[in-house]
């Protein structure tokens, strides 16, 4: 289903918060690590092979991007970029705990509060984009041939 071509009014307004969130002025490589960190979350396959190719093409390695996933356990990650991966955790899974305010004043130190801002609209922002690529099950590029 072409689902852009049912709302495009809505759609508009979408694409018109992603491109404000992309210019925001949070670091493109915070930003990619915190869409990818959301969508592996979600398991949105589209938007898990969009961001890691983003990443490294902006310049992150591969191994940083492969180990978003197990962020907590590697030392390659900034005490910043931790508290951005523990917040998008926590916003993701709001219905599970909310966000602590243990969590919540650990984030306030790496974070101003219009950088927080910022940071948690991303973070809806990535959550849109994962809700409509599951609900409506679009598929990441396939480069090779299919897995047998």
């Amino acid at each position: 289903m072409k689902y852009q071509n049912y709302a495009p009014d809505v759609m508009k307004q979408v694409y018109a918060l992603n491109k404000a969130v992309d210019e925001c002025g949070l670091e493109k490589s915070l930003l990619h690590l915190v869409k990818l960190r959301a969508s592996q979350i979600n398991g949105c396959s589209f938007c898990v092979n969009m961001h890691s190719h983003e990443a490294l093409r902006d310049g992150d390695t591969q191994q940083r991007v492969f180990l978003v996933s197990a962020w907590k356990e590697s030392p390659l990650f900034t005490e910043r970029e931790r508290a951005a991966f523990a917040y998008t955790d926590a916003v993701t899974k709001i219905s599970e705990q909310g966000v602590p305010d243990a969590l919540w004043e650990a984030t306030r130190r790496h974070f101003s509060e219009e950088e927080l801002t910022k940071l948690t609209i991303a973070i809806g922002m990535i959550n849109i984009w994962n809700r409509i690529c599951v609900s409506f099950h679009v598929l990441h590029p396939v480069d090779h041939a299919k897995a047998a």
